[in-house]
């Protein structure tokens, strides 16, 4: 009985699936350009920055020589809103318990990241940015020998800020454009675009158009753009286009000459009690 049971839970739980918020309303209709994206940003586990992963299974206690499993658990994050204003390089706000007297309690502690205004350039963009940064962050550039390098090569979960996804966007959107901002300079602009032409290869236009957006952002874009291809058009104009193409099926011209239109008058014209009547 208990285990009809438990294969009768089983069939229902596959049967009535959890909703996700890609299946609800107009998000439904989002491309699967932006679903990509939207994974890459949420959903991807990004590289541990507050503690140290450990490899294995176990473990065995240098002290006891007791055996512990081994728990990669993440540090649970806080993201402020400043945070996409900058390029945090992965670091976020850690709320903990500080015990700063043995014979108290402990108490509630924020560690936030030390964040510092600097100068970055963007090679593909050919201008310079003033930006918060963190010491990581400038490692992490150095590392990947150049800022563009950085934002290319390092997916959304790492870079989390909106800032840093919007300049990925557009570095992108440079590159498919064959780097325009170098067109005074025809062998720089070959040099750059033969440099980072390589990123190209894991977007597809409609993935570059959709990405960097945020939730509302592309709920907005959806909506303008059925709005823009279920605008209703105006009678007139219908009205007008089925009276053009039926003059040219009659062969009429639309267009009279100068001297035909000199001769005709408009019936308004004739109505107009405080016009002046012809001589005789």
């Amino acid at each position: 009985m208990a285990s009809r049971i438990q294969s009768t839970a089983r069939q229902l739980s596959k049967t009535f699936k959890k909703k996700s918020r890609f299946d609800i309303g107009i998000a439904s209709e989002l491309p699967t350009a932006y679903k990509k994206f939207w994974h890459e940003w949420k959903v991807l586990k990004p590289v541990a920055v507050h503690y140290i992963p450990q490899e294995g299974k176990w473990k065995r206690d240098d002290l006891t020589g007791e055996i512990l499993p081994i728990q990669n658990i993440p540090i649970p994050l806080k993201y402020p809103n400043e945070i996409h204003e900058g390029i945090w390089g992965g670091e976020a706000v850690v709320k903990g318990f500080q015990k700063r007297d043995p014979r108290r309690r402990r108490v509630p502690h924020y560690w936030v990241p030390v964040i510092k205004r600097t100068v970055v350039k963007s090679e593909v963009l050919n201008t310079h940015l003033s930006v918060t940064v963190t010491d990581r962050t400038i490692s992490l550039i150095n590392d990947h020998y150049g800022f563009d390098h950085y934002l290319l090569k390092t997916p959304a979960c790492d870079l989390v800020s909106m800032l840093a996804l919007k300049l990925k966007k557009q570095i992108l959107t440079e590159l498919m454009n064959g780097c325009p901002r170098y067109a005074h300079d025809p062998e720089r602009q070959k040099a750059v675009y033969e440099e980072y032409k390589t990123y190209l290869s894991s977007y597809t236009p409609e993935e570059i158009e959709w990405y960097g957006l945020s939730w509302y952002e592309a709920l907005c874009k959806l909506a303008k753009q059925k709005e823009a291809a279920n605008r209703p058009v105006p009678l007139k104009n219908m009205y007008r286009k089925n009276l053009v193409e039926k003059l040219k099926a009659a062969g009429i011209e639309a267009a009279k000459t100068p001297d035909e239109l000199s001769n005709t008058t408009s019936w308004l014209s004739k109505m107009n009690p405080f016009g002046k009547k012809d001589e005789a």
